[in-house]
């Protein structure tokens, strides 16, 4: 297995997608008309109201809730990594699932470390880095330093990369993101590890799939229900990380 090749993966935007767009390719009508509708469904979303009673930060919380309840890859005593963690909903998730807040003084206690180039206001039981954009060298390093030698168990990502309108593009960069995560993962995941990322259905989610069966032993697609049935959001995760062999 060529681990450069993989890990160090980049993304070629085609000519087509580095179209320069501006405020004047978009009618305000267009925009006026998408307001509403994001309006509207937000009014009408049972998760949203759902969030705001259990004092959740965002609707985004049960995606996380859902896909551990199922798969159970965030336990008491677990070290976990949010990358691209603003508002927090899903630290929030993190944080009682491993028990990093000691709530529950019978079980062990976990870490949660949660990165974001936004402001990321304080979560009990979470060390914030806020400000600090993940995919950049220099704030990967601060984030092994937080660590301070410890192993993760999991590495959670609902990055999306800011919408440039070009759905190529969109695509090209969330993979991207799903590649770095990978990568950072790979690097400093105990065995039998987790590492969930988001990215949007296209041409590319075979291959990340493949590429992250190569590194653990059990990988699913998965769309929880709280994802948006009009959305081409997925999830992949994968299971029981087999570690690096050094030759």
């Amino acid at each position: 297995m060529n681990l450069n090749k993989i890990l160090y993966r980049t993304i070629t935007t085609s000519k087509s997608a580095s179209k320069k767009v501006t405020t004047n390719d978009l009618s305000s009508k267009k925009l006026k008309h998408s307001s509403q509708q994001w309006l509207s469904r937000q009014m009408s979303d049972p998760y949203v109201d759902k969030a705001k009673m259990l004092h959740y930060r965002c609707r985004s919380a049960f995606k996380l809730i859902e896909i551990d309840d199922k798969y159970k890859f965030l336990k008491p005593g677990d070290t976990v990594v949010d990358c691209g963690a603003a508002p927090g909903s899903w630290t929030q998730v993190a944080v009682n699932k491993v028990n990093a807040d000691a709530a529950d003084s019978k079980l062990k206690v976990g870490k949660v470390f949660s990165i974001d180039k936004q402001q990321i206001f304080p979560i009990n039981g979470a060390a914030i880095l806020g400000n600090m954009d993940f995919t950049q060298t220099a704030s990967q390093e601060e984030l092994r330093k937080a660590l301070n030698g410890s192993k993760i168990n999991a590495v959670i990502s609902d990055m999306a990369p800011s919408a440039t309108g070009i759905g190529q593009m969109d695509k090209e960069n969330i993979i991207h993101l799903c590649y770095s995560v990978l990568r950072f993962a790979v690097l400093l995941s105990d065995i039998d590890a987790a590492v969930l990322v988001k990215l949007w259905q296209c041409g590319e989610t075979k291959k990340l799939e493949t590429d992250i069966g190569k590194f653990y032993r059990n990988v699913k697609i998965v769309k929880p229900n709280a994802s948006r049935a009009d959305s081409a959001e997925i999830f992949i995760l994968g299971r029981n990380f087999k570690g690096l062999k050094v030759s």
